[in-house]
């Protein structure tokens, strides 16, 4: 089990100075994270922290592979993922409306980055994540196309189609 207090940033204890931390992303923070789009991975993270005179200006950036289901065939496949981010940290009490600015309780002084950089793994994977050509699962792409001149075939044995999907079989037979 992963221990996600080693992510946890002390803001009091530092120097006025950058301070840096590294870490590694493996399945067991994904499984410790308990969210559902990732199911594992090996992200490297770095994290520096500078400390201001009223705020702490933290930048972090990672590299590596996750795992998440092909969007065709559903089998894992590993993405490629990478990305920097910089937001600012400060004391206070009131929650923040701004995406950039997290807000630290003064008397725990403690910023947990585990979510955050759970967040920024997220959104650093592309919209649509599909194996290279050739890779998805056999059973299932032989499957998908069975449904699909099936489909085809009860369309056609109907007579009738509606307008919007005859104009949506237009445009995928144009693709083919």
């Amino acid at each position: 089990m992963y221990n996600l207090e080693a992510l946890k940033i002390d803001l009091k204890g530092l120097q006025q100075d950058v301070t840096s931390f590294e870490y590694d992303l493996d399945d067991a923070y994904f499984s410790a994270i308990e969210a559902t789009e990732v199911s594992g991975g090996n992200v490297h993270v770095t994290a520096e922290v500078r400390r201001c005179a009223a705020f702490f200006e933290v930048k972090i950036g990672f590299e590596g592979t996750v795992r998440v289901p092909c969007d065709r065939c559903l089998d894992e496949m590993e993405q490629p993922v990478r990305s920097e981010h910089r937001l600012i940290a400060k004391f206070g009490t009131e929650q923040s409306e701004d995406d950039d600015v997290v807000v630290v309780d003064e008397n725990e002084g403690m910023l947990d980055t585990a979510w955050l950089i759970y967040e920024y793994v997220a959104l650093a994977i592309p919209v649509r994540h599909v194996h290279a050509p050739g890779k998805c699962n056999t059973a299932m792409m032989q499957a998908l196309e069975e449904l699909s001149t099936d489909r085809s075939r009860d369309v056609e044995s109907d007579g009738e189609i509606d307008s919007r999907w005859s104009a949506l079989l237009k445009l995928k037979e144009n693709k083919s």
